[in-house]
Order: C-alpha cells, then sequence, then structure tokens
C-alpha cells in the first residue's frame, strides 16, 4: 500500500493539472465564441462556468492517458510509418467517444437520437481530431524531453564515476612515484654513510604509513597537506643536511582552506629532484600560500643549477590532471623561471573553507602555532585545469 501512494499521488496530480489547463483554455475558447451577455451577465457568466467545466473535464479525461501510452510506446517507434498510423487510427475513437460525451452532456438537453447524434459528429469531427492531435504531439515532445533528461543524467553519472576513477589512479600513481624517487636517493647514501640511510629508510617507513591512512577525500585542509610535505622534506633534509635550506612563508588563514589530497608533495618533491639536488653547493626550498580575490595561491620556490625541468615530470603532470578533474577551469598551474635560476610553481586554486565561517578564525589560530611552510619547485608551463515521481508519464503536467 506505502508503495502506491506515491503513485496514486502522481495520477491525481495529474488529473487536477489536466483540468485546470482544460478548464482555462474551455474558458478562453467560450469567451471567443459566446460573449458574455451584459444584460443578464451573471447568468450568462454561470453559463459560461458549466460549459466550460464540461468541455474541460471530457478532454481532461484523456489527457494523462495519451501521455502516459506516449511514454510507454515512444521506445517502439523505430517504424515511424507503422507508429505514426497506429496513433491515427487511434484518433476514430476518441472523436466519437468525446463528442458522444459531449453530446450527453452539454447543455441544451433536448431529446437525444442516433442521428442528431452523427449530425455532431459530421460538424465537429475535425476541430476534435485537431485536438487530439495537439494532445497526441505534446504526449510526445514530453516523452522525448523526459528522455533526453533521463540520458543526460545517466551520462553525467557515467562521466562522475569515470573521473572519480581516474583521479583514484591519478593519486595511486604518485606513491610509486615518490616512493621509486626517495629509495633512488637512500641508495646513493647507503655506502657513503648507511647509519643516515638507515634512519631515512624508518623515516620514510612512517611517511608511507601516514599517506595509506590518509582517508580517499579528494580535498583535505592545507594544514594537513603542509603537515605531510614537511615530513617528507624533513626525509630530505637528511640526505642532503645543511645543503638544503627550507622556509615556510604561510599565512594563518589558508591552515583550513581545502587543496587536493598530494597536491603539494608532488611540487616539492621536483623541486628537490631537479633542483637542490643538482647544485653542488645546495640550495634553498621556499614554500608559501596566501590568498586573494577568493583565490588560494601556494607557490614553491628554489633555486635550480644546470639546465631547469620544462615541467614535463611525471608529478607535475600528475598534477595538472587532477586539477582538471577536480576544477574543470577554475583552477591552475603556472611553473616559470626566473633568469637568476629560480623556479618558481604557483598553484591557483579557487577558496573553499572546510570550517564554519565562526570557526575558521580559530582554526586558522591553531594552525598558526604549526612550523611554517614550504617553497616551490622547478617546471615551465602555465597550465590551467578545472576539472519517482517526475519520471512518471501522468505527471507530465
Amino acid at each position: 500500500m506505502g508503495a502506491m501512494a506515491p503513485r496514486l499521488r502522481g495520477i491525481i496530480r495529474a488529473y487536477l493539472l489536466s483540468i485546470a489547463f482544460w478548464y482555462g483554455m474551455s474558458m478562453l475558447m467560450g469567451l471567443q465564441y459566446k460573449p458574455l451577455d451584459r444584460h443578464n451577465l451573471w447568468f450568462s457568466f454561470l453559463d459560461l462556468l458549466v460549459q466550460a467545466g464540461v468541455r474541460a473535464f471530457a478532454l481532461a479525461l484523456w489527457t494523462p492517458p495519451i501521455f502516459y501510452l506516449a511514454e510507454k510506446c515512444v521506445s517502439y517507434s523505430v517504424n515511424r510509418v507503422r507508429y505514426a498510423l497506429l496513433w491515427g487510427f487511434g484518433a476514430v475513437p476518441f472523436v466519437l467517444i468525446q463528442l458522444a460525451i459531449l453530446y450527453l452532456v452539454v447543455p441544451p438537453y433536448v431529446s437525444r437520437s442516433l442521428q442528431a447524434y452523427l449530425e455532431v459528429v459530421r460538424t465537429s469531427f475535425a476541430d476534435v481530431t485537431l485536438l487530439y492531435v495537439s494532445i497526441v504531439v505534446a504526449a510526445h515532445a514530453y516523452a522525448y524531453l523526459n528522455r533526453a533528461r533521463k540520458q543526460e543524467a545517466e551520462k553525467y553519472e557515467y562521466q562522475q564515476a569515470l573521473a572519480a576513477s581516474e583521479l583514484h589512479a591519478l593519486k595511486m600513481q604518485l606513491q610509486p612515484h615518490f616512493l621509486f624517487n626517495t629509495l633512488h636517493g637512500i641508495a646513493t647514501l647507503a655506502d657513503e654513510d648507511p647509519k643516515t640511510a638507515k634512519a631515512m629508510i624508518i623515516k620514510l617507513s612512517n611517511l608511507l604509513r601516514a599517506a595509506l591512512e590518509r582517508d580517499s577525500a579528494d580535498l583535505i585542509p592545507l594544514e594537513s597537506e603542509l603537515k605531510f610535505a614537511r615530513e617528507y622534506l624533513d626525509l630530505q633534509k637528511m640526505r642532503f643536511g645543511s645543503r638544503l635550506k627550507i622556509e615556510w612563508v604561510v599565512a594563518p588563514e589558508t591552515h583550513q582552506l581545502l587543496v587536493p589530497q598530494m597536491i603539494l608533495q608532488p611540487l616539492v618533491e621536483n623541486a628537490v629532484q631537479y633542483g637542490i639536488s643538482s647544485l653542488r653547493e645546495g640550495g634553498w626550498l621556499e614554500v608559501a600560500t596566501d590568498t586573494n580575490n577568493g583565490t588560494l595561491n601556494i607557490r614553491v620556490r628554489n633555486s635550480a643549477g644546470g639546465k631547469p625541468s620544462n615541467g614535463n615530470g611525471v608529478g607535475l603532470r600528475n598534477v595538472e590532471a587532477r586539477l582538471k578533474y577536480l576544477y574543470s577551469g577554475d583552477a591552475s598551474l603556472h611553473l616559470a623561471i626566473a633568469d637568476d635560476r629560480t623556479v618558481t610553481a604557483s598553484l591557483a586554486l579557487p577558496r573553499l573553507n572546510s570550517l564554519p565561517a565562526n570557526m575558521i578564525g580559530r582554526g586558522a589560530h591553531a594552525a598558526s602555532k604549526a612550523p611554517a611552510p614550504v617553497a616551490n619547485d622547478p617546471e615551465a608551463t602555465a597550465h590551467k585545469t578545472t576539472d519517482s515521481e517526475s519520471n512518471d508519464p501522468l505527471c507530465a503536467f
């Protein structure tokens, strides 16, 4: 019984709307063909209401079923000629029954006969056929519109599922990539400084455990992302020692803003691998964040030696692809190389808060107690990325 209630409400709603529509049309047609009598205004108006109500009821009786049949049968319209003929034959019973209802219930109530009824059919069949065609055309227009909306919704759901799976694959791509690069760095110390290499392996295992324990959310607070990047840079600090200088310039109000998970680590990794490691005397790295006009800006700057990278590495391509899926054209990654061989990777993201407005101040204050953030990396390309009632034919109205 509970399952029938929504459908019953849909049927009632369809008939009520059908009656309201045809009643309004009948009133307009009645005023056109039979203007109100000025000398007997109220009586003529009451007569118009009665006749319009009868005609509206007769037409409203057919309309929801025709909409229902059009919705159910439109999938069989492959053979269009046969389909059109089938609906054409339906005009015959519609005209005969419609005119029979009007003949029996519409005043004046005089003696009825078959001959008089046939005369009504002869003089009115064209008008009623036109009404039938209009209802059938409207029903099919609604059916095709409803089908297009369903297909669009299914297409959107499919695209969302595809984007989610590709995002997951991109995130999975990062872990082996940064693991390989880190292990390669540890291997270079295995013979020269076994003690430091062993400490780095332990630190790396803790970092990997933290990466695996992170939830699957696409967006996380910037504070969490900075913490992960800081731990990664601590690992690199063990490798480079005094050769690596790190500076964090993080605006406190940015700590609770949402950013894609694992979006900062590829940038700092790129800065270390292609910038700092190529400098014999070592180099510096700076991570800075701020907000401007509804945009969260994240910059990773670093010194670079030799020929700086052109920004086509796995990490940066991964960042660009994820920005595209998450933000469409609302986010960008830009890589620039200055004349003094300073490389700046700039992320511009929409400002999304992870805390209610009344909590942001407290969250930013707490975050400001943490160590400052780090700087950028070497890649040079400008990129923008951005990432059951209604279906029931009886609810057509």
